[in-house]
């Protein structure tokens, strides 16, 4: 094969593009259709009408609970809620301008050692990692923010859910019942996406029999390139940047005249309306009408819509989930890790399906280098 053929078959999978690597029913995206499935169950029903402990039971278990089976999760999760004291002691010696993606990925490595059955090797101890890390996730984000704010962490509230208690946890003080529900939904939206770049990272570290706390580290790893879970936080640094309706168009028209890549919008995979991007629109405006600040929604629909216009793309999950969290007092350096807080039962539930009949992911590479190269020796070079 010459350098050239070689490289034409590289580029034809860049990416991986197109590349079926292992089977999985635990989410399917249908990208000509906007079409997302948790499995089997249409993101839109889930979003409707579900909860994010019930769809962390679906993923996990391939069907939703009965009520006593959701009772028992609930009852499960809460009660690994808090974090083991020598996190929370470790936490407050870490430099308070720490990134928070890079701060939960710390603790959740650090974390393994306080759960011996969770790094045992076995399929239940495993399961019941993912139990500890779906729990301690908001915990761990929330404890940060108040940490690094001169606060002392929040203990988390047994009797609520992970949306309403992460809330609770942050602000020190029980949100509005609209507001977790919305929250919840979020996490919902967020939960699985198929092989992207975190969960694929995820399933490679499992299929060499790492455990659960290090196959997840490396999963953080991933979400926190701005090119996947970092694209919401370049968003509302954009809308903020753009600062007015009024400004939206003069502000995009510089931006494609530079060749510059508007975050938040299109997607690897879907060619129509990435079906998350629906409800966060919702919510968007939703915010606006209860905080007053419009503008935000405004914003972003303005530039959807020049978007759609001049380049024919739509807006992917992260482009309203910015301004949504905005409008929540979120700050920005928290999205990504809400997006963690999610995607852990994702993770979680691709880790254990890989765990259940594993084999060494081990893809080959086109090899575009030279060849036929012959040893010089230094003194020749």
């Amino acid at each position: 094969m010459t350098n050239e053929s070689t490289a034409k078959s590289s580029a034809a999978t860049e990416g991986l593009r197109g590349v079926v690597a292992a089977q999985s029913s635990m989410s399917k995206v249908n990208g000509d259709e906007g079409i997302l499935i948790y499995q089997g169950f249409d993101i839109h029903d889930l979003a409707e009408h579900s909860t994010f402990e019930e769809t962390v039971f679906l993923l996990w278990n391939g069907r939703l609970p009965k009520q006593d089976e959701l009772d028992r999760l609930k009852t499960e999760l809460r009660a690994n809620y808090e974090l083991p004291a020598e996190i929370l002691v470790f936490m407050k010696h870490f430099p308070h301008e720490a990134k928070p993606m890079d701060v939960l990925r710390t603790c959740v490595s650090t974390l393994a050692f306080y759960d011996p059955e969770g790094t045992s090797g076995t399929l239940e101890g495993a399961k019941q990692a993912a139990i500890k890390l779906t729990a301690q996730f908001p915990t761990i984000v929330a404890a940060w923010e108040r940490i690094r704010n001169g606060k002392e962490p929040v203990h988390p509230d047994m009797d609520l859910d992970i949306a309403e208690n992460f809330l609770y946890m942050m602000r020190g003080e029980k949100p509005d019942p609209s507001e977790a529900k919305m929250l919840d939904i979020c996490l919902i939206l967020h939960a699985d996406h198929g092989f992207n770049a975190s969960t694929f990272t995820t399933r490679v570290i499992s299929g060499t029999k790492a455990d659960m706390y290090g196959a997840v580290t490396g999963g953080i790893a991933a979400l926190a390139g701005p090119l996947h879970g970092g694209a919401n936080t370049e968003v509302m640094k954009a809308l903020i940047e753009i600062g007015s309706v009024e400004n939206a168009e003069s502000w995009l028209e510089n931006k494609l005249a530079n060749k510059e890549k508007v975050m938040g919008m299109g997607h690897a995979v879907y060619k129509t309306e990435d079906p998350r991007a629906t409800w966060l629109r919702r919510f968007s405006e939703q915010m606006g009408g209860v905080t007053g600040e419009t503008k935000w929604f405004e914003i972003s629909k303005k530039l959807e819509d020049l978007m759609k216009e001049k380049k024919g793309l739509n807006p992917n999950v992260d482009f309203y989930s910015a301004s949504t969290y905005y409008m929540m007092g979120i700050p920005l350096d928290l999205y990504t890790p809400i997006f963690a807080i999610s995607r852990i039962s994702g993770w979680t539930g691709h880790i254990l399906e890989q765990l259940a009949n594993n084999k060494l992911i081990r893809p080959r590479a086109d090899y575009i280098g030279n060849w036929d190269m012959k040893y010089v020796p230094i003194s020749e070079r």
